[in-house]
């Protein structure tokens, strides 16, 4: 994992430039200034910036950079991410987000998650312990491509930790930490498997009361599970919203060795205030640990955002030219 750490100087550099920043825009909308936060990532320091490009030209898997401003008088934990909307809270380390992740691509949005935000909260919200999306708790979120579902899906997920007092963890697992035995491999390339949008795609559809929507109900993709290069190729695989066409007992065999492999070369990421990891989403797949909530202010918060390598990706699959899709 390729790591930078901050110096105090490039630290008091970047708040300069996000607080110049808000002062300058005193109406926000991150979407209208997401091409002036890509200009704006120029005057990011020059060490950050080369790293970054470093990383990202070597595709690094999990990239990380610490020592990023966090407001000393940081709010509560949201309840939950309506509330953190409705309050706009910690917009400055929503813009310091946006200012260092430009530097890898283009942050866009989904029209259905979060009202449709750049940037999200990942808190754990009442009521929500047990479900399949960030705003669990107690219920594991097992290790998964983000948005395995989609062919704009993002290069990069981002994460960067506002608070995080039980030193909960992220996992990860690398592709190229697991050997496929070629007969395997061979399954696993083909396009024999269906990729389902998780239940934050579908919790419009969940708020009636009758449960989550059956995956054979939810429209999906028809790929492969490994892609790309032969010799060194990308992942997609989410064990809980993944399956084998039906009635392929080789494809769902060779799916079964595949999550049993990477979950056994799971790794731990354990983010501090003011560290933000970029997971690449082909090359890594990431889950988080259990934890209890307390709910009393001082629980885990995050912000996330996904980054497209090329943002034209989305404006041909949309048809328009707009960060949200769907």
């Amino acid at each position: 994992m390729a790591r930078y750490v901050l110096s105090d100087e490039e630290k008091s550099q970047i708040e300069r430039i996000a607080d110049d920043f808000i002062a300058g825009h005193p109406v926000w909308d991150l979407h209208a200034y997401a091409d002036e936060v890509r200009l704006e990532a120029e005057n990011l320091p020059v060490g950050l910036r080369k790293f970054l490009v470093g990383a990202r030209a070597e595709e690094d898997a999990v990239i990380r950079v610490a020592n990023l401003p966090v407001s000393d008088d940081l709010v509560a934990t949201p309840p939950s991410w309506q509330i953190a909307e409705k309050e706009g809270a910690a917009l400055r380390e929503e813009l310091v987000l946006l200012l260092v992740s430009s530097v890898l691509g283009d942050p866009f949005a989904w029209a259905n998650q979060q009202n449709g935000r750049l940037v999200h909260d990942v808190c754990p919200s009442k009521g929500q312990e047990a479900s399949l999306t960030s705003a669990s708790s107690e219920q594991q979120l097992t290790l998964h491509t983000e948005d395995v579902f989609h062919t704009c899906r993002g290069d990069y997920v981002v994460l960067m930790c506002l608070r995080n007092l039980d030193q909960v963890g992220t996992t990860v697992a690398r592709v190229d930490a697991v050997e496929f035995p070629e007969d395997v491999r061979q399954v696993l390339h083909q396009n024999r498997f269906r990729f389902y949008p998780d239940d934050s795609h579908v919790e419009e559809a969940m708020r009636d009361g009758a449960g989550p929507v059956a995956l054979d109900e939810r429209v999906h993709e028809v790929a492969s599970v490994l892609f790309g290069p032969e010799d060194d190729p990308y992942l997609r695989i989410d064990a809980d919203f993944t399956s084998p066409l039906p009635g392929d007992a080789e494809a769902e065999r060779a799916m079964n060795f595949a999550a049993e492999q990477l979950a056994g070369a799971t790794e731990r990421v354990v983010l501090n205030p003011g560290e933000v990891a970029f997971i690449d989403n082909y090359r890594v797949i990431h889950g988080r640990d259990t934890f209890t909530p307390r709910y009393d202010g001082t629980d885990r918060w995050l912000k996330r955002t996904s980054l497209i390598r090329d943002l034209r990706r989305t404006y041909v699959h949309t048809r328009r030219r707009s960060r949200v899709v769907g």
